[in-house]
């Protein structure tokens, strides 16, 4: 059986806070809501954004829920994306885990047509045999266990054989729920300890020891 592996985007693969930030600020301003700043934004990052907005603005309706994810999703569309960077090492380390017959998918709370938009723009698209994301509208696939359930049900991989890496609690809390093994990434978003506290099979420091803790997972 063919070990998979699913790799988040944001923070994982990605470091795209710029762009999330700046079209966090632009919805908030759009819709008339108390900008939280940056810090405060940097925590939407990995969630699911829906989820997020319900958390830190409690009052808004589910209407206006979306109606914020429109207006981030219209800059973002537009510009946000364009500020994303890919962290040093992931193309080497994705180069390597292919190379040993891995077989990289990505699986995101991210709206799957963007994801199909920046893995070409950054020359990724090569290393993965499937990219697994949201809809626009967060109505399906909208979490990571929905995602990666998705996932494992379009690549038929062996929750068994299968890791989920990622940066956020959500991702190990994904793969978790769908039986696969988690490795946290700690050059993300996230941190140790919130990683810890979603039960993170093992974590790693750089995107160097990405294929040691995979080893460690799988063999």
């Amino acid at each position: 059986m063919t070990k998979t592996i699913f790799f988040d985007f944001d923070g994982t693969l990605a470091d795209s806070a710029a762009g999330i930030i700046g079209g966090l600020h632009v919805a908030a301003k759009k819709m008339g809501l108390p900008d939280l700043g940056d810090a405060v934004y940097r925590r939407f990052i990995g969630p699911v954004m829906t989820t997020s907005l319900h958390e830190y603005y409690p009052t808004l309706s589910a209407a206006a829920v979306q109606q914020t994810v429109l207006a981030f999703q219209d800059y973002y569309g537009r510009e946000g994306w364009q500020h994303t960077t890919i962290y040093p090492g992931i193309p080497a380390a994705l180069a390597q885990l292919q190379a040993a017959g891995y077989s990289l998918n990505v699986a995101s709370a991210k709206p799957e047509v963007m994801l199909h938009k920046l893995l070409p723009h950054f020359q990724l698209d090569q290393y993965f045999s499937g990219v697994y994301g949201a809809t626009l509208d967060e109505s399906i696939r909208s979490s990571k266990t929905q995602v990666l359930a998705y996932g494992l049900t379009q690549s038929q991989a062996d929750p068994a054989q299968s890791v989920m890496v990622g940066d956020r609690a959500s991702d190990m809390v994904g793969g978790s729920a769908n039986h696969v093994t988690t490795l946290g990434v700690l050059y993300g978003f996230g941190d140790r300890a919130e990683l810890a506290a979603a039960h993170a099979d093992a974590i790693v420091a750089t995107p160097k020891e990405l294929m040691a803790g995979i080893q460690q997972l799988l063999g």
